[in-house]
């Protein structure tokens, strides 16, 4: 099926990819609200009762992790399974990790503590992998659908980034509220259900993506749909991630913590030399060098973003159960709820953003990626600054309105637009095209470095007697400053692409 649109439009494609992404996300986000609250619930409510840094610090590692999967499952996607099926398997071993996180979280089912954790772990792990497979892939076909010098391919990307965040504004509402006020199974269940919903939209719209996202020697034979024998390996390649993660949690629990720094160093030292050998290797001419060293010096300034940007689910999440008024005409809002702020927000300006975009491209004042980076550090430093004053008011003593959380996440949620967004866009257009998964996945990398980073900063500043969201004001205030100045350098290098 021909997939292109007048240029006008958009390719039905790219609605098929919406909603799929709609559905992981509700299934994500739902998770990612109880996440830090039903590790520090009491025992007897069904949680696991971790202190806040604890808590954290499961939090940060799930959601780097995350982010750094997705390089392996874009090497998958790249030399073997192709994007289409990658998205089928991560999808269906994500829906198998929310189930976990059910079972886990059920005292009913499991009474006993330490099975829960373990199997609640299990979840998370399987949960990871599975991210790993369908996030970067997603993406890549929402690039392919357009070509890089197409002025609608940034819009294109805003419009996916809106169904991201419907997605994220349901499940606080929907998965958040059955967690917390009816039980914690029925929330992360939900979410599972939700995931469930993304793959079978995904693959009764298949046909919308013509031969995008097929395997590798597909295009050879000039097919367009995966055939049986695929879905064998659809099959094969959930039950054995699924497997994988059941070997590596069982000898993680049996092995010293000698035996796990020795893993760890193991797994970094690997990851990075097959980073750097699939990039050596895909990488060919002056042009394609510099644009790799584009995407690379970006990366780097998406971690400090993230790094702020995702205290949203850690400091954040905690701020409001521990320090806001949420109690509004004698009805308390439940924690979760605050997590919508950001969908609605991007809900709200996401179009606007797209149709900015293009306005400016046809005026020629269109900023270059670069500048729309500094813009969003400049508006980051200012969400801080602001968040650093309810801070103050929080250690004097008060409760505080929860205004001061609305007006942050509001700001924040105006700088992701400007860099989250641009930024896929950016990695589709300057990466060469035979590893585009593998950039996208070390992209992720910058946003699992980014939470990592969100979540043990307070821990590590700590240490140092510095108050947290002063030092990320200062942070983000100094990358912007950077971004600019090295602006007409990165331009330069990207040759030509806007």
């Amino acid at each position: 099926m021909d997939t292109t649109q007048p240029q006008q439009g958009h390719p039905k494609g790219l609605y098929t990819l919406f909603f799929t992404e709609m559905w992981e996300r509700f299934s994500y986000y739902g998770m990612r609200a109880l996440l830090t609250i039903f590790l520090t619930a009491e025992l007897a409510t069904g949680g696991f009762g971790l202190d806040r840094a604890e808590s954290l610090s499961v939090y940060g590692v799930f959601t780097a992790l995350v982010y750094l999967t997705p390089i392996l499952g874009g090497w998958f996607a790249d030399k073997i399974l192709g994007q289409r099926k990658s998205i089928l398997v991560g999808g269906l071993v994500m829906a198998i990790g929310q189930f976990m996180l059910a079972a886990g979280s059920s005292i009913d089912l499991f009474p006993d503590v330490e099975t829960r954790k373990n199997l609640f772990y299990l979840g998370l792990g399987v949960l990871i992998l599975g991210n790993g497979f369908f996030k970067p892939n997603i993406s890549t076909i929402v690039g392919d659908l357009y070509d890089n010098d197409d002025p609608r391919k940034d819009g294109a990307f805003t419009i996916f980034y809106m169904g991201i965040n419907i997605g994220a504004f349901l499940s606080p509402f929907v998965a958040g509220t059955l967690g917390e006020k009816v039980g914690w199974p029925y929330g992360y269940f939900v979410a599972a259900v939700g995931m469930l919903f993304g793959i079978l939209w995904f693959y009764a719209r298949r046909g919308t993506l013509g031969d995008k996202g097929l395997p590798p020697t597909y295009k050879e034979k000039g097919l367009t749909d995966l055939v049986r024998k695929d879905w064998i390996d659809v099959i094969l390649y959930t039950i054995g991630i699924v497997a994988f993660v059941f070997l590596v949690m069982f000898i993680w629990n049996n092995s010293s913590e000698t035996i796990h720094t020795i893993l760890v160093w193991i797994l970094g030292i690997g990851g990075v030399g097959f980073i750097g050998t699939s990039i050596f290797k895909g990488t060919t001419g002056p042009t394609e060098w510099t644009r790799v060293f584009v995407i690379l010096i970006l990366a780097f300034f998406n971690i400090v973003f993230w790094a702020g940007f995702e205290q949203a689910g850690g400091t954040f999440n905690l701020f409001a159960q521990e320090n806001t008024d949420r109690v509004v005409g004698g009805f308390e809002i439940p924690t979760t709820w605050f997590q919508n702020i950001n969908p609605i927000v991007i809900v709200t300006m996401a179009p606007l953003f797209s149709i900015l975009w293009v306005k400016l491209a046809a005026k020629k004042m269109n900023p270059r990626t670069p500048v729309k980076f500094a813009m969003a550090m400049f508006i980051g430093a200012i969400a801080f600054f602001i968040m650093t004053q309810a801070q103050n008011g929080a250690d004097a003593g008060n409760i505080v309105s929860p205004m001061w959380l609305v007006v942050v996440y509001t700001l924040l949620t105006i700088g992701e637009l400007m860099l989250s967004p641009i930024g896929l866009s950016m990695v589709t257009k300057l990466s060469p095209s035979n590893i585009t998964s593998i950039m996208m996945g070390v992209w992720m990398a910058s946003l699992a470095l980014g939470n990592y980073l969100a979540a043990t900063l307070e821990q590590i500043l700590t240490t140092y007697d510095f108050a947290l969201y002063p030092f990320i004001t200062y942070l983000m205030l100094t990358s912007g400053v950077c971004l600019l100045l090295l602006s007409p350098i990165l331009n330069k290098f990207m040759k030509g692409i806007h």
